[in-house]
Formats: C-alpha cells, sequence, structure tokens
C-alpha cells in the first residue's frame, strides 16, 4: 500500500515538473531577443577586471539562452573609462562596470560603494552590502542617478603602490605627485601629497616621463601586467585606502524597470558569480606575480609606521569634515563606521589570531 502510494504521488510529482517546463520553455522561446551594451572602466588586457564583464555578460547570455546578450566594451570603446556613470545616467548605454570611487568628485559618499581608507576588507565588504545596510543605502543613492548597482567584482586587499624613491617619514609625502583613486587622494592632500586621477592605461607613461612620482593600482597580478617594475622599483604595502576594492555594475534604472523578471534574475545571479569569480582570481595569481616581480630586484617595503599613524588620523578628519558638511555622505558613514567597528572587533577575535600564527608557519 505504502508502495503504490508513493509510485503515485511521485507520477503526480512528475507531470507537474514535465508541465512546469513545457510552460516555461515556450515562455522563453516568445521572449524578444534583447542586446545590450555595456562600457567598462578598463583596458581589455586585465582579464581579472575586465574580464569580470566577460563573465557577467556570457553569463546572462547562457541563463537565457541566447535570448539576452550584453556586449562588454572596453574604456575608451564608446566612452573614456571615468565617464561611465554618466553614460549609464544618461542612456548612452545600458549597463556599466566601473569602481564608483572614480565619481567621488560628485559626491564622496559614492566612495563607500568601493572602499574607504582604512575600511572594509573584502568579505566584510560583501557582508556589508548584501547583510547589512550597504546594499540598501547605496541603491536610494544611486536611484538619484538612474542607476541600480550591483556587486561586480573585488580586489581583495591592495598594495601600496609603486615610488620612484622610498618613503621613509611622513614629511616624503610633502610634494609627491601620486596617481591613487577615491577618497584616499582628498586624505592624503592633509599631507601635502599632490594626488593624480589618471586611468589605469595611462598610469605606466606617466610614471615613465616623470609626470608623476608613484602610483597605485591593485596589486602584483595587474601591476606585472601593466609593466609598473620597469620603471619604479620600490613597492610598498598596503593600500591602506582599498582594504577590499568592491566593483560595481550598473543597470539604467529606466531599463532595469523594463526588464522581464527572468532578465533580471539573470543579471542578478550573474553579478554575483562575476563577483566571486574575481576576488578567488586575484587570490590565486596574486602570489606568482609577487614572486615574478621580486625577481625583477624591485625593493618591496612596508609603509613605515608613524606613515601609517598619520594617513590614520588624516582620515579620520577628512571623515568627520565630509559627514559636517555632507547629509547624504553622513548617512551612509554612520551606518557604515558602526558596521566597521564591529567587523574589526569580531575579526581580531578569531580571523587575525588565526592568521597571525598560521602564517608564520611552513606547513610540510
Amino acid at each position: 500500500m505504502e508502495r503504490r502510494s508513493f509510485l503515485k504521488k511521485a507520477a503526480v510529482s512528475a507531470s507537474v515538473g514535465a508541465a512546469s517546463v513545457a510552460v516555461a520553455t515556450p515562455a522563453l522561446a516568445e521572449t524578444p531577443t534583447l542586446n545590450w551594451r555595456l562600457a567598462s572602466s578598463f583596458p581589455k588586457s586585465l582579464d581579472t577586471i575586465y574580464g569580470a564583464a566577460e563573465v557577467f555578460c556570457n553569463r546572462v547570455k547562457e541563463l537565457t539562452e541566447g535570448k539576452f546578450n550584453i556586449r562588454p566594451f572596453a574604456g575608451g570603446e564608446i566612452v573614456p573609462g571615468p565617464a561611465v556613470l554618466d553614460a549609464v545616467k544618461d542612456g548612452t548605454v545600458e549597463m556599466g562596470h566601473t569602481a564608483s570611487y572614480y565619481f567621488f568628485g560628485k559626491d564622496a559618499t559614492f566612495a563607500f560603494d568601493t572602499a574607504m581608507p582604512f575600511g572594509l576588507t573584502s568579505r566584510q565588504q560583501t557582508a556589508w552590502m548584501l547583510h547589512g545596510n550597504g546594499m540598501k543605502l547605496m541603491r536610494e543613492f544611486f536611484a538619484e542617478y538612474n542607476v541600480v548597482n550591483f556587486l561586480g567584482g573585488n580586489t581583495g586587499t591592495q598594495m601600496g603602490g609603486w615610488f620612484r624613491k622610498e618613503i621613509k617619514t611622513v614629511e616624503d609625502l610633502k610634494g609627491l605627485k601620486f596617481r591613487v583613486g577615491g577618497f584616499a587622494g582628498k586624505v592624503m592632500t592633509k599631507l601635502g601629497t599632490v594626488p593624480q586621477q589618471i586611468p589605469g592605461s595611462d598610469i605606466y607613461t606617466a610614471l615613465e616621463k616623470g609626470t608623476i612620482d608613484a602610483a597605485e593600482w591593485v596589486g602584483p597580478y595587474d601591476d606585472e601586467k601593466l609593466g609598473f617594475y620597469k620603471v619604479a622599483k620600490v613597492y610598498h604595502y598596503p593600500g591602506w585606502w582599498e582594504g577590499g576594492a568592491q566593483l560595481s555594475f550598473y543597470v539604467s534604472k529606466k531599463e532595469w524597470e523594463k526588464l522581464p523578471k527572468l532578465f533580471q534574475h539573470a543579471i542578478e545571479v550573474a553579478s554575483m558569480e562575476a563577483h566571486t569569480d574575481m576576488q578567488a582570481k586575484y587570490d590565486a595569481k596574486n602570489p606568482a606575480a609577487l614572486g615574478r616581480l621580486l625577481q625583477n630586484k624591485i625593493s618591496l617595503k612596508p609603509f613605515p609606521q608613524p606613515v601609517m599613524e598619520a594617513c590614520f588620523k588624516a582620515a579620520q578628519e577628512t571623515f568627520n569634515e565630509e559627514a559636517a558638511k555632507n547629509p547624504k555622505f553622513k548617512k551612509v558613514y554612520d551606518d557604515w563606521v558602526a558596521f566597521r567597528n564591529n567587523q574589526g572587533q569580531w575579526f581580531n577575535v578569531a580571523e587575525q589570531s588565526f592568521a597571525k600564527f598560521n602564517m608564520s608557519r611552513s606547513l610540510k
């Protein structure tokens, strides 16, 4: 009796499943094919950052069985890298892939979507965005720019950059022409540094010609590809301004609202896959790349403790000044800083104590 009952239920379930497939397949088949363009802020040579857009677009196409095609374009092919936000906002393209802190000149609040000095690590940033108030707050902010934002990758903690001369004291920062992105430049001006906003593809030439004295990008794998070690030999760490630099996909809010639910779900799923893939790719490729760089007679140096302390103090002053004059910044900052401090306490108990011991030992 129990066996016959089970078989009967199984047959019913199978029939329901078949019906679902029968309904779903024609529904997709009847959906018109949609073609979009995505403007990236990055060059094709960087298979990590630009590659995230390719991973995303390929996955959307697969999930929709070729009905939703998004074509990525490298920085400069449709618009320059720093113009991606406006391109999406104004409807020049339907999507963008960029680092939001590039646009901090419009409003410093953009930087929270990428990285803040002495801020969150990659995992902490994702936690804030997905299970804190990060996504909610940033979605409210981006709505003013006709943008729906999605996670688009993370580099992990970055390096401090390439310098013609070693930074030994705080005084060495004065007058330094430093290519540095986002909010960090605003912080470093307090220490006399002259920040430069230069796209990644133009950094090598600027360093080679001496237009700048130093430059930061991401870390060993990308930096090796871009050849910075050929024109600057001091490699400082850590990039205290980017403990976990998040990239984002921008979708035109008007175009998003027109999409069938299936296509919206495809964007949501594909963005998370690309987000996870980028971080894994950097973690896998950076160690070997650093080893190769060290063979080129570079000098790998930590920033001195007094320099780190001075930069931390300048960052706190800058945060407070911005919060006092910018209500949008303050709204996000108050939530972000509370989350950061709680994360710091927890990570110090478990993660950091484990890492400090474990990384000091070699397993055999």
